[in-house]
């Protein structure tokens, strides 16, 4: 009998979560199937790869000395699938991910096209939600991996950069700071603001730039905070407030001669979107095919 990555995988995915029913749950399989799995590699090993007790499991010498051959083989899988996916449009399968509201509303409908054109037999299933809400449906394994607009720090989680995006100042048409050749943001804080709610990708990107610059934004008038940037792009529209938000966001708008987008003079809202799922998961493949086409494609074509 040769060695088994399925077995190996179990084998890593229980040391990840020093439990077997948290790796039966993260693997989606029953618990006595993963203690069966376990047991099946180390008797072809002839070794015990874990010390159980009835309130902890631990890994024995011989479990300590696998398990970075066993990381690293996941490592070589995942960049198999990745290397493969290049080479096929014919993919069949389910594109089942989260995208935090900026990148699922504006962004990913102008990609998913030519995607689907790439890749004719992938269907696409998407859920449109904010950041932390992404983070908690896939650590509940009820996504496989999501987009979400600002970096995740989790133990469990492997997060990789994977669009850039810039978030600008967006005053209507007619505001006073519209036609400012340099526009700073002190000059922006004289005027009411529409903000996304705590906890979104946008809001913190926005929050955590201006304190790393050491710029105090406690004086921001917020007259408003809503859960969608479409709800934040009426109310500047009706002059209750100007925003920051993704300049991908507000094209139409400004083909339309509704909005201005400026600048600021003196700090720069620059972020990455980022792909995240957990560490204990190997993406199908038509994950990783959608992955692939974000990376390598000149994306600018259709942003």
């Amino acid at each position: 009998m040769a060695l088994n990555f399925h077995q190996l995988h179990i084998f890593f995915t229980v040391a990840e979560k020093g439990s077997f029913s948290h790796a039966a749950q993260a693997l989606h399989m029953t618990q006595p199937a993963v203690t069966m799995q376990v047991q099946a590699l180390e008797d072809y090993l002839s070794v015990k790869l874990f010390h159980r007790s009835t309130k902890r499991i631990e890994l024995s010498e011989a479990g300590r000395a696998l398990l970075p051959f066993a990381r690293r083989s996941i490592e070589l899988i995942r960049e198999t699938d990745v290397a493969m996916s290049k080479f096929t449009t014919m993919i069949e399968g389910r594109l089942q991910l989260g995208a935090s509201l900026t990148m699922g509303e504006y962004i990913l409908p102008r990609l998913l096209g030519p995607f689907s054109k790439a890749y004719p037999k992938i269907s696409v299933s998407m859920k449109v939600m904010n950041t932390t809400q992404i983070l908690d449906e896939v650590l509940h394994h009820q996504l496989n991996f999501g987009l979400v607009e600002a970096p995740i720090s989790h133990p469990d989680m492997h997060t990789e950069p994977i669009l850039s995006d810039e978030l600008k100042l967006i005053v209507p048409a007619g505001h006073p700071l519209a036609e400012l050749e340099a526009v700073t943001f002190e000059d922006a804080l004289e005027y009411p603001f529409v903000l996304r709610e705590m906890g979104s990708g946008t809001r913190r990107v926005m929050e955590e730039e201006l304190a790393r610059q050491g710029i105090d934004y406690s004086g921001m008038k917020i007259v408003m905070e809503l859960g969608s940037t479409g709800a934040i792009k009426s109310a500047v529209e009706a002059g209750l407030g100007i925003s920051i938000l993704s300049q991908s966001s507000v094209k139409h708008e400004v083909t339309l001669g509704l909005f201005k987008v400026k600048t600021l003079e003196n700090v720069r809202f620059e972020r990455s979107f980022y792909a995240i799922y957990l560490n204990s998961t190997l993406l199908p493949i038509s994950a990783v095919s959608f992955m692939t086409f974000l990376r390598e494609e000149d994306l600018s074509r259709w942003l």
